[in-house]
């Protein structure tokens, strides 16, 4: 049987914290002064004032450099905390850990040789 109650903290906790989020847009969006006029519409460049367009290409490199960065941070994120536990979790977990490592050297070996990894 399935008990709802046992739950509750996980409820609370995912109930308030979709709440003030959107509390915090809402009076912000309230107290806000609306001001429009050319100032406001400019784009912002550290207080010069702004030369060109504000709208730039940037080459897509960067992007699948930042991909390749988030990949392998995220990576780390999970290897952690089986690091931490290893002694406890067992030859099972490690072939697991091992399998998932070389996935992701699998993937490194593609984007490097595809060129994401080369900057210039």
């Amino acid at each position: 049987m399935f008990l709802i109650y046992e739950y509750d903290i996980f409820w609370a906790f995912l109930i308030i914290s979709s709440v003030i989020p959107i509390l915090a847009f809402l009076i912000s969006g309230v107290l806000s002064p609306i001001s429009k006029g050319p100032e406001k519409l400019s784009s912002y460049e550290s207080g010069i004032e702004p030369m060109g367009d504000a709208w730039l290409q940037f080459r897509i490199r960067y992007y699948m450099f930042a991909l390749v960065f988030v990949v392998f941070d995220v990576e780390t994120v999970f290897l952690y905390p089986w690091a931490m536990s290893f002694d406890i979790l067992g030859l099972s977990v490690f072939i697991e850990a091992f399998i998932f490592v070389l996935i992701l050297i699998v993937g490194s070996v593609y984007a490097w040789r595809k060129g994401a990894l080369e900057w210039s």
